[in-house]
């Protein structure tokens, strides 16, 4: 009635996939001292300050004070007399968002990308390229999970025509143009994803990939009132809660159990849910490529498990040699 972490390696048993959503407290998580030059991340309760927009946005005569920034844009977006301001705006926090780089060393990103399979996704709401970097150095390395982006990404480009997506800056593989920048900012009121091609598409992928996971997790994303089109898509991928009564959602928050228990209701199926306020408590991080079988051991066999968490401070050598025994398990499965 026991699992081993020998056991658990071995065993390759879950091919729905984990679903990761991804917010804003995730990167900060994960860089809070900034990227590699010192380049701080903002939040939505500090962004005009981090991104020094108050001199930009005095034009306006918009009360700072007490407006967090995505209220700010939604006035900006319905006055046309603020047009010239709010692209200036748009320019500056993607110039802002752009030239921020990953840290040489192995970041919770990374940890992430590493514990998770091919047939799993990551959907980030996020405009910052750190995912996108610890991708890259990782991908010739091991098979990772599927990446979606929710609201934009000042690293990804797309071709509208093809609907091809890619880095920004390379060719779409049809027609051969230069893929072009995603949007990043929306107004509250009217976040119409469907009228972006290439938002609309990277919604979908998500939808699917929910109906079928056997597991969510939710890491630095608070739901706010203003996203409130996305939460209701979300919903409706997901769909009736009293039909989930085997599925698990779990959290990474430092907010309180109460609160983030309100705010992801209609994703939590009676007790089937955790509250974790870090990364490294979570079943990806304890049961790293493996959390499909360890929540088969667990929930549906009743059997005792052992974690294997990911080693924090090793080196990406190091890291790459000790995830590669999972990587050789898979690699055998598929032989046989």
């Amino acid at each position: 009635m026991e699992v081993s972490v020998e056991q658990e390696i071995e065993q390759i048993k879950m091919g729905k996939p984990h679903v990761v959503i991804l917010g804003a407290g995730a990167s900060y998580a994960a860089f809070p001292d900034g990227d590699k030059n010192g380049v701080r991340l903002p939040l939505m309760n500090n962004f005009v300050d981090i991104l020094c927009l108050n001199g930009l946005l005095s034009k306006t005569g918009i009360n700072l004070k007490t407006d967090n920034f995505e209220e700010v844009y939604d006035r900006l977006y319905k006055n046309d007399a603020y047009r010239d301001v709010r692209k200036e705006l748009e320019k500056v926090i993607y110039d802002y968002f752009s030239r921020l780089e990953i840290i040489d060393e192995p970041t919770i990103y990374d940890h992430l990308l590493l514990s998770l399979r091919e047939k799993d996704v990551i959907a980030t709401f996020n405009w910052d390229p750190f995912l996108l970097q610890a991708y890259h150095r990782n991908a010739p390395k091991f098979k990772l999970p599927r990446l979606i982006f929710l609201h934009g990404n000042v690293g990804v480009g797309h071709c509208e025509t093809d609907k091809v997506v890619g880095l920004l800056g390379n060719k779409c593989s049809k027609c051969g143009c230069v893929l072009a920048p995603t949007k990043l900012l929306y107004p509250i009121a009217e976040k119409n994803y469907h009228l972006d091609g290439f938002i609309s598409s990277q919604w979908k992928e998500l939808n699917q990939h929910l109906q079928s996971a056997f597991m969510i997790t939710v890491f630095g994303y608070g739901a706010p009132q203003s996203d409130v089109s996305a939460i209701d898509l979300m919903k409706s991928a997901w769909g009736d809660v009293n039909h989930r009564e085997m599925e698990q959602t779990e959290i990474i928050d430092i907010r309180s159990d109460d609160d983030l228990c309100s705010t992801w209701e209609p994703f939590i199926h009676t007790h089937h849910y955790e509250t974790h306020s870090s990364f490294y408590d979570s079943w990806i991080a304890n049961h790293p490529r493996r959390t499909g079988e360890a929540y088969i051991n667990q929930y549906f066999e009743a059997k005792f498990i052992t974690n294997n968490p990911i080693p924090k401070d090793f080196t990406f050598p190091e890291l790459w040699t000790w995830f590669n025994r999972l990587k050789q398990a898979e690699e055998q499965h598929k032989k046989t």
